[in-house]
């Protein structure tokens, strides 16, 4: 693959063709049909405060692709979209982004806008490096009010009251938690939050800043023998291995009160909306957060799931003042923050609570708004967090390890040779 940047440019954007970088700055971010066009308004307000940039767009494997190749070349943006994280550190430590550390200290009021444990998904070695751009998804315990209602129970606050949940709705022929085992990135989120609870987020940062071996600390094989006794316990049921998370898969089997909770991004209630509206609207779908273990290091309020997507520059790029420029003039605005409410985002910003109160779905958003407003740590899902190639191979040892072909030790023995 050349180093020549996409011709084709989203309509949603409103663009006719590609950047040029003498015309001003080149933002490439990932195609969506409505963000794309809240995106574009950054770049009209940009433009209307006397700045020039032009928003360009891709599909999601395109995009990655199409970023490797062109950073550091001639052909590069001035800004990228990204999810921070590992999925960041990897052109950090290339020396392909500009640290933004000294330009958001110089714009405080700007820095001091963003939810601290959001900003902090694009730090890496105490550096900020990207500034939020997007809403923030995190993963939720959602639950069958009916349910939970005929068992007489309340949604878990501890693991040992999860546990014994578990045998409640065994013991009435309904599946505790339904979980789309055909994909491992579900079976993640329970890896992600057990680990947390139990050792806090230190564990797995020292992973993914130090490598493979990390996962030999102890806590990795405590956590995972935890999850295990929840997996031996019953809590997915049998045939987890064979449901999807696509249409008739986990959602529709807590839907249609054939699984108690399920264990989901934020995004579950968008999904919940589309295929089974009633089940929503007749208010029988809840939330609440991932319960506590008790006597472990983790902060109950720490958070995993897709922490935001953020914009970052190119350390070589001729308009990198301009660049700072967008970064803190555009997205903290009003009217940006208001459309992303408006689209169904929950803005990573402090004191959105009014625009909230007046979004499509104002509980739910609230919700999750105080939920990541309270938090300390707000970790990227893992298989975004990690190298692409570990990130697989940890995929498919947790497989593994679900359907019981492997141990907790021989999981972390595993990868930790990679």
């Amino acid at each position: 693959m050349g180093l020549v940047a996409v011709a084709a440019v989203s309509t949603a954007c409103g663009s006719s063709g590609p950047a040029d970088p003498a015309n001003g700055l080149k933002v490439w971010a990932l195609e969506d049909p409505v963000l794309n066009k809240i995106e574009q308004k950054s770049i009209d307000s940009f433009k209307a405060g006397g700045g020039n940039a032009s928003l360009e767009t891709f599909g999601n494997d395109p995009y990655k692709q199409r970023l490797r190749v062109a950073i550091g070349s001639p052909q590069a943006p001035d800004l990228f979209f990204n999810w921070g994280g590992g999925n960041l550190k990897e052109y950090v430590d290339a020396g392909k982004v500009a640290d933004l550390t000294a330009v958001l200290d110089e714009n405080a009021a700007v820095r001091d806008k963003f939810i601290p444990s959001v900003l902090d998904g694009a730090k890496l070695d105490g550096k900020t490096y990207g500034v939020p751009m997007r809403g923030m998804q995190p993963v939720m315990l959602f639950y069958n009010k009916d349910v939970f209602a005929a068992a007489g129970a309340q949604p878990p606050t501890t693991w040992d009251e999860l546990l014994t949940l578990v045998d409640t709705f065994k013991a009435q022929g309904v599946t505790p938690i339904a979980l789309a085992g055909s994909q491992a990135w579900t079976e993640l989120m329970w890896a992600e939050y057990v680990l947390d609870r139990v050792a806090g987020p230190e564990v797995f940062k020292n992973i993914r800043d130090n490598g493979p071996a990390g996962w030999k600390d102890p806590a990795v094989v405590e956590s995972m023998t935890k999850l295990k006794d929840l997996i031996d316990r019953g809590a997915f049921g049998t045939n987890f291995a064979s449901v999807g998370y696509d249409a008739g898969g986990a959602s529709t089997i807590l839907a249609q009160g054939k699984a108690a909770m399920h264990l989901m991004g934020s995004w579950e209630y968008t999904n919940q909306l589309d295929q089974s509206p009633d089940f929503v609207k007749q208010d029988k779908l809840g939330w609440v957060a991932f319960p506590a273990v008790t006597g472990g290091k983790g902060d109950p309020g720490n958070l995993v799931g897709n922490v935001s997507n953020f914009y970052s520059a190119t350390s070589d790029s001729k308009n990198l003042d301009a660049a700072k420029k967008f970064l803190t003039t555009t997205l903290t605005e009003d009217s940006y923050i208001q459309a992303l409410v408006e689209a169904g985002d929950v803005p990573p910003v402090v004191g959105a609570e009014e625009m909230l109160k007046k979004s499509p779905n104002p509980d739910y958003s609230t919700f999750i708004y105080e939920l990541v407003l309270d938090s300390k740590n707000f970790q990227l899902s893992w298989d975004q967090d990690l190298p692409a190639d570990d990130a697989t191979f940890m995929l498919t040892q947790l497989q593994e390890f679900f359907l019981g072909k492997v141990s907790p030790q021989q999981f972390v023995d595993a990868v930790a040779a990679r």
